[in-house]
């Protein structure tokens, strides 16, 4: 008896689990993310075209589309095409840059692909987006699909590093500001983990050296 109820309890967290994993796989379909939308902006080409309508862009593939306000077939730009472009995102309600620049995962090869720029200045951050599905510990599987960031820094020459590090790493990165700028995460209980945060952090330590 005991082993038929211990059968039925597995069989009814299995449904329940797979009710779960579908209702979650639904949310994240019906989630509709600022890359999957058209917004009006411009885009300027190697060529030294500059484009103005509505944009589409890809970080996956590094793959910018345009088409006129209303009408005409898209037309498709890899980053090797393309200079950087702009729009307004209506998901943040901000203008948002992108800048094609050359970068290497790998030393000894590099390869143009689209950063966004969050901060320039003494210290320039660049952010990449891309979706991440994350998950919470408990008896019932509970997660959801979300935009994350991987951000990187540039260099004075001109080199592109990704930053993998905690707030303690930044602050070090900072130098002798570092005491200034770790009462100002305090005291607007900032975190790195956030897009915004991070940028108003890297834009407070750029003030410091501003005459």
């Amino acid at each position: 008896m005991k082993s038929a109820q211990s059968y039925i309890r597995i069989v009814v967290r299995g449904i329940v689990l797979s009710v779960a994993l579908l209702l979650i796989s639904n949310l994240a379909h019906s989630q509709i993310w600022p890359f999957e939308l058209w917004h009006e902006g411009k885009v300027v080409l190697t060529s030294g075209d500059t484009l103005k309508g509505i944009l589409k862009y890809d970080m996956q593939q590094d793959l910018v589309q345009y088409a006129v306000s209303g009408n005409g077939t898209p037309e498709a730009f890899t980053a090797r095409k393309v200079l950087f472009f702009e729009i307004f995102d209506t998901s943040y309600n901000i203008y948002r840059r992108f800048f094609a620049l050359p970068y290497s995962s790998s030393p000894g090869y590099k390869t143009t692909v689209f950063f966004e720029l969050l901060e320039e200045g003494k210290m320039t951050l660049l952010a990449r987006e891309f979706l991440e599905y994350r998950t919470s510990g408990s008896m019932y599987v509970t997660g959801r699909m979300v935009l994350s960031h991987k951000y990187f820094f540039m260099k004075e020459n001109g080199d592109i590093e990704e930053f993998t590090g905690t707030r303690h790493d930044l602050l070090d990165m900072m130098g002798k500001h570092s005491d200034k700028v770790e009462k100002f995460i305090r005291a607007n209980r900032l975190r790195i983990e956030y897009r915004e945060d991070f940028t108003r952090i890297v834009d407070y330590y750029n003030s410091l050296f501003e005459v």
